[in-house]
């Protein structure tokens, strides 16, 4: 049984003016996600700065949220790191914590072959208990993991069981598919590419747009699940401008200021991560206006 189907976000971790975590603010976020649909909870993704946490409040935020939510919908914590033994540590913690899964992103920076991934993914999931979905994301990373690779996975690891892709190949995305007989649970992980990532056999998005759109991205997946693909297609592109300015400069830059100016107020970055360029902050500002999220 797949972890979730719909939209899970993966959630922004807020900042006071200090730029500590901001747990307060984070469990508003928290309620608001829930209240208006999503289906999963993301908690120490990409788009949740995880890269600038230190462990200790990695494993807090994930603690945290495990908490707050207390078993509405799923949690699924990121515990990947380019260091096997850390993603294993985080891992571990992570289920003891009471996360309903793991998202674990490719090794990055050293990078892996092919065979390397298989081992590395292999050694977090015979770690733990719970299930895994591994993350590829080439753009980030400088690592693909090729279908046959991730088809290797999902025969042989009984706990790996999906995958949220953003390699944005979908070709590459259909011959996975082909190559598990669609026995794995896909996700998007390109907000852009949501309906056509469905049309090959996915199940959901793993979605920086939630963070703004809980409620649309959640009806773009469940009116696809449903058979109403004209309404989901509708609807994907009718936010593609709020999600082109979402990802005009490096995530989550936009979206921490897409929500700011929301009167969210989830504070700022940690660098290496810079306030958002002007003339980003108006294109920002102008699709937000398109797509009636403000007047």
């Amino acid at each position: 049984m797949a972890l979730f189907k719909g939209a899970g976000v993966a959630i922004v971790t807020p900042f006071n003016e200090n730029l500590e975590v901001d747990y307060e603010k984070l469990a508003e976020l928290i309620e608001y996600q829930i209240s208006e649909g999503s289906d999963s909870i993301i908690i120490c993704g990409t788009t949740g700065e995880a890269s600038t946490l230190t462990h200790e409040e990695h494993l807090e935020c994930i603690r945290f949220t495990v908490e707050k939510v207390n078993k509405r919908v799923p949690v699924i914590a990121g515990t990947g790191s380019n260091c096997t033994q850390t993603a294993i540590y985080l891992s571990q913690e992570s289920e003891k914590y009471g996360a309903d899964g793991l998202l674990v992103v490719s090794p990055y920076y050293n990078k892996a072959t092919q065979n390397g991934l298989i081992a590395h993914y292999t050694a977090i999931a015979k770690s733990v208990n719970i299930p895994i979905i591994v993350y590829n994301v080439p753009s980030r990373t400088g690592c693909n993991i090729l279908p046959k690779t991730m088809a290797t996975m999902v025969k042989e690891v009984d706990n790996i069981v999906g995958i949220k892709e953003a390699s944005g190949d979908i070709a590459q995305v259909a011959e996975l598919m082909y190559l598990t007989d669609g026995k794995i649970d896909l996700y998007s992980g390109n907000d852009d590419m949501i309906v056509p990532t469905l049309s090959v056999g996915g199940i959901g998005v793993i979605s920086v747009l939630s963070n703004v759109a809980p409620r649309q991205t959640h009806d773009m997946v469940m009116r696809y699940l449903e058979g109403d693909t004209k309404g989901s297609m509708e609807l994907q592109l009718k936010l593609m401008p709020l999600v082109k300015a979402l990802f005009s400069e490096v995530n989550p830059i936009p979206v921490k200021k897409a929500l700011n100016l929301l009167g969210f107020n989830v504070g700022g970055l940690r660098m290496p991560l810079t306030e958002m360029e002007p003339a980003n902050t108006e294109k920002l500002i102008q699709a937000l206006k398109e797509c009636g999220f403000i007047k």
